[in-house]
């Protein structure tokens, strides 16, 4: 680390990294992206050509090699994560890896393993949590708006054509060997990190998956439950072959005083209490990450606590892991 800035690289600049991810390591404060890494020598030049990036090259073993980098944020798919963190980490670089942690449980203890092994910071990106909006919900459950949670709803159902869901080179997301799972997979770890941010390690946990559509690649439907120590009980549903005109993306908690909902991927936080309804907006950064950005910057220079550690990664991936089991027949 040189000026108290944080050289960045990238493994793995896909699709995402045009717009959500990219451009935060240049805007954040104390970062700058120095180099990027693609296996398609075209494709890493021109990430680095439209991103005024200095530097690109299309091995990651020179992404690795380069001494001006700091720490590295792999954006591969899950299939990647270990041996990629094992990989960054050997070389003596932090890292920012991308959600979910690994494939399983045992692939996110193994990285676990290795980062205490080599003494090197890691983060993990359930970058949702720095995100204004949900800072607002974790505000007004800590400030008791609501009185005792009593039940947490999160309903993600999207039709196929749904635009929550990331349009990806080789549509990877629907091959579980290298997600996974299915789309569950790409989109609950990030629900699942909010719920347990905000209410704590679950009692118990219990789930199930099928798959609805015939000739499917993957389940496509799970649901889960938690039960917290508080009483408070969670159900959650994801299912990817609903009707256009029925899809809903929705995250309800509800207390003994109060209601606080948003939508997962929207603007707008509504407080239904016995005094009225009331409306908060708070509309999504153009680079979605960069308010996580900001946060891993100042861990890495000492100046703060990890905005998201492995064992709290390991946690999602665990309750991932019990959601996602095969419906017992």
């Amino acid at each position: 680390m040189r000026n108290n800035i944080i050289h960045w690289g990238i493994l793995g600049v896909g699709d995402v990294c045009e717009v959500k991810t990219g451009p935060a390591f240049q805007k954040a404060q104390d970062s700058e992206l120095v180099a990027v890494m693609r296996r398609s020598t075209l494709k890493a030049q021109e990430f680095a050509r439209r991103h005024r990036v200095p530097r690109w090259y299309d091995t990651i073993d020179d992404l690795l090699a380069d001494k001006e980098i700091d720490a590295i944020y792999i954006s591969t798919p899950p299939k990647f994560h270990l041996e990629h963190t094992q990989a960054t980490l050997d070389a003596g670089k932090m890292v920012y890896l991308e959600k979910p942690m690994g494939l399983n449980a045992d692939e996110c203890k193994k990285i676990i393993e290795k980062e205490k092994q080599v003494n090197k910071k890691v983060v993990v990106a359930h970058y949702r949590r720095a995100l204004p909006l949900f800072e607002k919900v974790g505000e007004l459950l800590r400030s008791g708006a609501i009185g005792n949670p009593r039940l947490i709803e999160i309903n993600i159902l999207q039709s196929a054509q749904s635009s929550l869901i990331a349009d990806v080179e080789g549509n990877w997301r629907m091959k579980p060997e290298i997600s996974g799972g299915g789309l569950f997979h790409d989109l609950a770890p990030h629900m699942i990190d909010l719920v347990l941010q905000f209410f704590g390690d679950p009692a118990t946990v219990n789930g199930f998956s099928l798959q609805q559509q015939e000739n499917g690649l993957v389940d496509d439907f799970v649901h889960g439950t938690m039960i917290f120590e508080s009483g408070a009980v969670f159900t959650g549903n994801w299912g990817f072959t609903v009707s256009e005109t029925a899809e809903r993306d929705s995250f309800v908690i509800t207390g003994d005083e109060g209601q606080v909902s948003c939508s997962l991927f929207g603007v707008e936080v509504i407080f239904t209490s016995k005094d009225g309804v009331q409306a908060y907006t708070f509309p999504a950064p153009v680079h979605v990450q960069q308010p996580m950005v900001e946060f891993v910057n100042r861990y890495f220079m000492g100046l703060g606590e990890n905005p998201c550690s492995t064992l709290e990664a390991l946690r999602v991936v665990e309750i991932m892991d019990v959601f996602s089991a095969p419906l017992k027949k």
